[in-house]
């Protein structure tokens, strides 16, 4: 496990949990904590503080809840990926796989515009699907990934695979499932 912030106290680790052999990271536990919230954030402020971009963009739910105090701290607009049917004006929509199954994220259709440089910020990075499939509406809107920024990363599930044309970084990894 890599952890250069002190974030692994915070993290409760829920043993066989969805199902048996599984550890879940619960990031719930990050954020209860004045402290851990704290050092999580400045740790996210810390490895963007040299990125050049524009704009923060967060999946649902996890994603909000660390991009969106990035996105104030640095300056700049924060854009929601959120589950379909769930966005008022026109969006453009992304199916991805699930473990069992398929989902579609949207975004606003005018949220990116042609050139804009983008910083994907969320909670975990486990198998990649949700963020490959954000990574293809941005590019879709003419934007640029300039930084994929995880909290937590489960190497075990090989998620980086899926992101290996992109600048990946996470505050603490774990290399099991």
């Amino acid at each position: 496990m890599q952890d250069n912030y002190g974030i692994d106290k915070y993290v409760r680790s829920i043993p066989d949990f969805p199902e048996p052999g599984i550890i879940f990271r619960d990031v719930t536990s990050i954020i209860q904590s004045a402290d851990g919230l704290k050092i999580t954030i400045d740790g996210l402020l810390e490895q963007l503080k040299d990125v050049d971009f524009d704009v923060v963009l967060g999946p649902e739910s996890r994603g909000f809840i660390f991009g969106m105090p990035v996105a104030y701290a640095m300056g700049k607009g924060f854009v929601p990926v959120r589950k379909k049917g769930k966005l008022p004006c026109e969006t453009i929509e992304r199916e991805y796989e699930l473990e069992y199954g398929t989902a579609v994220i949207e975004m606003h259709k005018d949220a990116i515009l042609p050139g804009q440089k983008v910083v994907i910020v969320d909670d975990l990075i486990a198998t990649g699907g949700t963020i490959e499939a954000i990574t293809k509406m941005v590019e879709s809107l003419g934007g640029e990934v300039v930084r994929i920024q995880f909290v937590m990363e489960l190497a075990g599930l090989k998620g980086r695979e899926k992101l290996q044309d992109y600048d990946v970084n996470s505050l603490l990894v774990y290399d099991g499932k």
